[in-house]
């Protein structure tokens, strides 16, 4: 059995123009989420053995919040830049090729690669994964690469404005 989390990044800023995509830093709603859904999961007492993001600032600032709320050691952090802006299928690819040892995955990315792989996987019928939300996934596998359409189910969907 193994466990996919899969959270899209917080809120980002559109503040400056210039800044190319893949530098855009979380906004003040953003910075607010990411810790309250690390608190969120931290109360949920789930303990990640993998911490993946997408490198893109906002991704891995959102990861570093979550990581710091329930106590994962940022240096233990890695990041793929295939996870940036990547589709169903690339997402998949990664998850495919992820190391065995790890029995709970969380990855960090982008919309609208992350709502179509959960529906891919999951057959989750979700519209769309909001700002800072949790999509936690089982897969009745043993192996990463044997993740597939349909080889998962949604045990929880939780975002930051979902009421309680």
């Amino acid at each position: 059995m193994k466990t996919l989390y899969v959270i899209r990044h917080a809120k980002s800023s559109w503040d400056d123009p210039l800044l190319a995509d893949f530098d855009r830093p979380l906004n003040k709603r953003g910075k607010h989420d990411a810790p309250k859904m690390g608190k969120r999961l931290r109360h949920l007492q789930v303990a990640p053995d993998l911490l993946l993001s997408s490198p893109a600032e906002r991704a891995l600032t959102t990861c570093h919040i979550i990581a710091e709320e329930v106590g994962y050691a940022k240096s233990k952090i890695k990041t793929d830049k295939k996870l940036y802006h990547a589709d169903d299928a690339q997402i998949l690819n990664v998850i495919q090729s992820l190391d065995n040892k790890y029995a709970t995955v969380w990855i960090f990315g982008h919309n609208p690669g992350l709502t179509d792989f959960v529906n891919l996987l999951a057959d989750a019928g979700i519209d769309n994964i909001p700002t800072c939300g949790v999509v936690a996934c089982s897969l009745n596998i043993s192996s990463w690469d044997e993740a597939n359409s349909g080889k998962g189910s949604v045990t929880f969907f939780d975002y930051p404005k979902k009421k309680s």
